[in-house]
């Protein structure tokens, strides 16, 4: 079975989230501005969701995790929970 590992930012609007996603491509820290800015709990740990499935995530998430480029940050990602940054670490 296929797995990944990743992490994300999850916030509340598409605009916040294109927000962050700028300061990150200007160098800004993926895992500091997911402690300072994630509504998910994964964000005291700089929005690690560590390993999991396909499957194991909403659709959305899932066809990121499992079809987009590794080690790039993706997002906007609407989901039900809101707007998240997605960026997949690994995958196997």
């Amino acid at each position: 079975m296929a797995t990944a590992t990743a992490r994300h930012i999850l916030v509340d609007s598409e605009e916040k989230c294109n927000d962050l996603k700028d300061q990150i491509a200007k160098g800004a820290s993926f895992e500091d501005l997911a402690k300072s800015n994630s509504s998910c709990p994964s964000g005291s740990s700089g929005g690690d969701l560590g390993s999991f499935g396909p499957g194991m995530m909403v659709p959305e998430f899932d066809k990121v995790c499992f079809e987009e480029e590794v080690g790039v940050v993706h997002g906007p990602v609407k989901t039900q929970f809101g707007y998240h940054l997605l960026e997949v670490t690994e995958r196997s």
